[in-house]
C-alpha cells in the first residue's frame, strides 16, 4: 500500500516545484496602477489559494484512502472493520491537520512571486479593473468561497451513484491486468489476483 501515496507525493512537490521556478520568471515592466491592481486581484484570490492548498493535502492521500478501504474490505475480519476505519480516518484527519496550514502557508508566500509577473504581463490595466470589480461582488465572493461545498457534496452523490457500476468494471480490469502479469512472469494464466480487490473512489480525504 505504497505506490499510489508516493505518486501522489511526487506529484504534489512536482506542482510545488513548478510553482518554484515560475516564480524566478522575468516580468516586463508594468505601471504603479497596474502593480496594484495584481495586488488587489491577489488579495481578493487569497480564499481560492487556500483552497487549492486543501485540495493538494487531500489528493496527497486520496489513493492511499482507497488502497486502505480496499484492504480493509478484502483482508480484515468484519468484526473488526468499523473500529479500525475509525482508527484510520482519525489518522488522516491528524495528517490533515498538519499538512493543510502548511500547504496553506507556502502558497500564499508563493502567490505574489508566482501570479504578479504572469497577470503583469497578460492582462492590462482595463482587464484588471474588470477582474477586480467582478472579484468584489458579494454574489461571486459568497460563491467562490461556497464552491468546495458544492464540489464535495457532488462527489460524494457521484460516488454513491456510480459506485455499483464501476466497482465490476474496476474488479474486471484487475484481474485482466492480474492474469496478463502473471502470464507474462511463467505463473499459471488462470491464477487469482494477488493484490487487493479494487474499489471505487471513496468520496474522503484529508481534514479540512
Amino acid at each position: 500500500m505504497t505506490l499510489i501515496p508516493r505518486l501522489a507525493r511526487a506529484a504534489l512537490f512536482t506542482a510545488l516545484a513548478c510553482s518554484v521556478s515560475l516564480s524566478g520568471a522575468q516580468s516586463t515592466a508594468a505601471s504603479p496602477a497596474k502593480k496594484e491592481l495584481v495586488q488587489k486581484v491577489l488579495q481578493l484570490q487569497q480564499s481560492g489559494f487556500e483552497g487549492l492548498a486543501r485540495t493538494l493535502g487531500e489528493q496527497s492521500v486520496s489513493g492511499l484512502g482507497q488502497q486502505a478501504g480496499a484492504f480493509l474490505q478484502a483482508r480484515v475480519p468484519a468484526e473488526q472493520r468499523e473500529a479500525l476505519a475509525k482508527e484510520i480516518q482519525a489518522d488522516f484527519a491528524k495528517y490533515g491537520d498538519e499538512i493543510v496550514p502548511m500547504l496553506r502557508e507556502r502558497v500564499l508566500k508563493l502567490a505574489p512571486s508566482v501570479i504578479t509577473p504572469m497577470m503583469e504581463e497578460k492582462f492590462s490595466e482595463d482587464e484588471l479593473k474588470q477582474i477586480v470589480a467582478a472579484l468584489e461582488s458579494p454574489g461571486l465572493r459568497k460563491y467562490m468561497q461556497f464552491t468546495p461545498d458544492l464540489q464535495r457534496a457532488l462527489g460524494q452523490k457521484l460516488v454513491a451513484d456510480m459506485q455499483s457500476q464501476v466497482d465490476p468494471k474496476l474488479k474486471a480490469l484487475e484481474q485482466l491486468v492480474s492474469k496478463k502479469l502473471t502470464a507474462a512472469a511463467g505463473g499459471p494464466t488462470g491464477a487469482a489476483p494477488t493484490t487487493a480487490p479494487a474499489t471505487a473512489p471513496k468520496a474522503s480525504g484529508a481534514k479540512k
